[in-house]
């Protein structure tokens, strides 16, 4: 029970951690962003993996994680598809409009499900599916507003969502087969990830915004905000890791819309952003979908806890008996010796 608990605590702190640093550089990024006029998304990532590198490299000199040495090859494939995912979904988002973009990312907890159904036969319940259809269609109507298609932008779209379901999936599965921590995967699979985005990240970047990331005159203020934004980035990118570990690649997609919910409201709050009767309503439906969500997966947890103790218990008693029977066999063969 104790094991239990600290996991339960383990999984809440994860949580609420990856919430808190996700929507703190959400708002910083979009100051820096919108306000600054500093508009070059997937090196400023490129940075942040640096930066968190640089960071668990002190932290594990330091000793305070052991560094457990993973298949190279899988960590450079694990880590090069997370990076070309990033830039996927910053290319989908430049070629498509906000509201496709949206889309882009309600689609990838089906995805998700669909994959883990066929490639992992995991199962899910009728009770979880009705929950994710809810918080899918809540967050929808609060965030969807246009939907321009364009063949280009599904493309890249489509290609986005398979690269971050596979990359979220292999983010649980390595850590759980492998028996990994979140850290030490992070540690292992970071300078991959910044390698693929400091070389592509300037091109996609230009290629987006029309501008030179190199030529950019960069302010005291600036500076500032990418400073904090990459310190604040080794909370994102760890919570990131340890929540999947944690939980699942679809309860990380849940968190995610979590977040965006939260996002519109600090938008409203914070920074006056337009917020209308259509917004409210559909965060209330993403919340009340995230409530069933947790509810219904808290309660299937309980049951597969309910039925791992009774087979224990059902071991245990089936041992003694079995063990009495093998006594009674012994005890008659020597009598059987001791007769002859």
């Amino acid at each position: 029970m104790g094991e239990m608990s600290s996991f339960q605590l383990g999984v809440i702190g994860a949580l609420f951690l990856s919430v808190a640093s996700s929507v703190s550089i959400v708002i910083c990024n979009k100051a820096l962003m919108s306000n600054l006029g500093f508009p070059f998304a997937t090196t400023l990532t490129s940075w942040h993996l640096m930066v968190t590198f640089c960071t668990l490299l002190a932290a594990q000199r330091f000793n305070l994680f052991e560094n457990k040495p993973i298949d190279m090859k899988t960590v450079m494939l694990f880590g090069i598809l997370n990076g070309v995912s990033i830039g996927l979904l910053n290319l989908s988002l430049g070629f498509n409009s906000i509201g496709f973009y949206q889309m882009t990312k309600l689609a990838i907890i089906p995805f998700t499900v669909l994959l883990e159904t066929i490639f992992l036969k995991k199962q899910f319940s009728q009770n979880i599916k009705l929950s994710l259809f809810l918080l899918l269609v809540g967050v929808g109507i609060a965030s969807i507003t246009d939907l321009q298609l364009n063949l280009v932008g599904t493309i890249l779209s489509l290609l986005a969502i398979a690269t971050t379901c596979v990359g979220q999936i292999l983010t649980n599965t390595i850590q759980k087969r492998l028996n990994v921590s979140s850290t030490q995967l992070l540690y292992q699979s970071a300078p991959f990830q910044a390698a693929i985005l400091f070389v592509s990240g300037p091109l996609v970047d230009q290629l987006l915004t029309k501008q030179n990331v190199f030529a950019y005159k960069y302010s005291p203020i600036v500076l500032a905000f990418i400073i904090l934004s990459c310190i604040i980035s080794v909370s994102v990118n760890f919570s990131t890791f340890l929540v999947i570990g944690k939980t699942s690649p679809v309860t990380y997609q849940v968190l995610g819309h979590l977040k965006t919910c939260l996002v519109l409201a600090f938008g409203y709050t914070l920074l006056h952003d337009p917020f209308t009767d259509r917004n409210i309503i559909g965060i209330l439906i993403a919340i009340f979908g995230m409530g069933l969500y947790s509810y219904f997966c808290t309660q299937e947890n309980k049951k597969k806890q309910a039925d791992s103790l009774g087979s224990q218990m059902k071991e245990k008693d089936a041992t003694p008996f079995l063990a009495l029977e093998k006594e009674g066999h012994e005890v008659k063969n020597s009598n059987k010796d001791s007769l002859v």
